[in-house]
């Protein structure tokens, strides 16, 4: 027998005794949850499972099996909570699992024929998204700001928003996520743009005319490369991409161009003088439908929530360890600061499930109690590249 071979014999023995102890302790904490079931209390200890961790830890000085013990302990009694609400059917007494049953108790069919407000002008990607989402006929229209957008859904003159919230290239859009945090609203659907930004002007205008270039500053940041190679341009951030092109028509200015999509170049008939002048041939941008009213759709696969945490050492470890243990891809997380609070964020996160499918009022559950604050934004289908409005 190998070196090696006899060190895998001496693995698989204390793997062997592991799980007969593994075994043994499911078999008690099986009891420990019948007990919370007689006594109506609920599964989650947060102080006593600390204090198992501090004790277990207290194992080694060493600083990396002390990570190691944590996160094994941890683990463990995450499985263990999961078997434990098998028995123990809790109730709606967490705030964040409450807000949900309540959101679900009066939601609705998505909307037959609706009214949908977009950030920008005809033209803009954001238009696209609501073409790819609604299809050709949707009746939509563009407003200035982000904040007109929501004030649209809150006075009920809209039925959707569809708004972007990250871009392949430049990240998130946080101007979206901060108005997402403030407004109750819901998440019932996302889509994708592939955006190819064109360099676009009056006819006739050629490139060694250019001395100005507008876009939405995003659009500025994704074509920096091209316009590194025209230095002495001057780059004017606007609105909206599609509104720099209705700018550059309405001016009538021969020294100025846009960067915006081919659609735009033909709604404002500008002449188009280079084309994916984006530095990523694969950028692309994400954007989410927002509805004032919780819905049922269906095919429902993602899941998209925000929390914040408790002071208290390993929080977030904790509320990541409950995606770990059940089995849940873990698709974006997002931090914002908190207005008035410094140094206290807000999470987004986004991972894959159905919030109807057995098991998943366990996680509800655990992120509500592990979260000073959650709050569901939706539950919708994840794009899929191939499928056709």
């Amino acid at each position: 027998m190998s070196e090696l071979e006899e060190y895998r014999d001496q693995i698989d023995e204390v793997d062997k005794a592991l799980s007969e102890l593994f075994l043994r302790r499911m078999a008690i904490t099986e009891q420990v949850g019948r007990y919370k079931l007689e006594h109506r209390l609920p599964v989650l200890d947060a102080a006593r499972e600390r204090r198992v961790v501090e004790m277990r830890t207290a194992a080694t000085e060493d600083p990396e099996r002390k990570a190691d013990l944590s996160a094994l302990y941890e683990s463990i009694m995450a499985i263990s909570r999961r078997q434990q609400r098998r028995l123990v059917h809790e109730g709606a007494e967490d705030p964040g699992y409450a807000a949900w049953l309540s959101d679900q108790s009066h939601a609705r069919s998505p909307v037959h024929d609706p009214r949908v407000v977009y950030q920008g002008e005809p033209g803009c990607y954001s238009e696209e998204a609501a073409v790819g989402f609604f299809g050709q006929a949707v009746k939509s229209r563009g407003l200035p700001w982000f904040t007109d957008v929501f004030a649209a859904l809150e006075r009920g003159e809209a039925d959707y928003a569809v708004l972007p919230v990250e871009n392949s290239s430049t990240g998130s859009i946080r101007q979206v996520y901060d108005l997402l945090s403030q407004y109750r609203y819901h998440i019932v659907g996302e889509w994708q743009v592939k955006v190819e930004h064109c360099l676009m002007a009056l006819p006739g205008v050629t490139l060694e005319d250019i001395r100005t270039v507008y876009s939405h500053e995003q659009g500025l940041m994704q074509s920096e490369r091209f316009l590194d190679t025209h230095r002495d341009w001057k780059r004017v951030p606007t609105l909206d991409t599609a509104g720099s092109a209705k700018q550059v028509a309405a001016d009538g200015d021969r020294t100025a161009a846009a960067i915006c999509s081919r659609r735009a170049a033909a709604i404002y008939g500008l002449n188009i003088l280079a084309e994916k002048v984006n530095y990523n041939n694969t950028n692309t941008t994400r954007f989410v439908v927002v509805s004032p009213v919780p819905e049922r759709r269906s095919e429902r696969n993602k899941i998209s929530a925000l929390f914040t945490l408790p002071h208290q050492s390993g929080s977030l470890h904790e509320i990541l360890t409950v995606f770990a243990v059940q089995g849940l891809n873990l698709l974006k997380i997002e931090s914002r600061p908190i207005p008035g609070r410094n140094w206290e964020y807000l999470f987004f996160l986004e991972f894959t499930g159905d919030l109807e499918a057995p098991g998943m009022d366990g996680v509800l559950h655990e992120l509500s109690q592990l979260a000073a604050e959650v709050r569901i934004l939706g539950n919708f289908k994840a794009y899929e590249p191939e499928e056709k409005p």
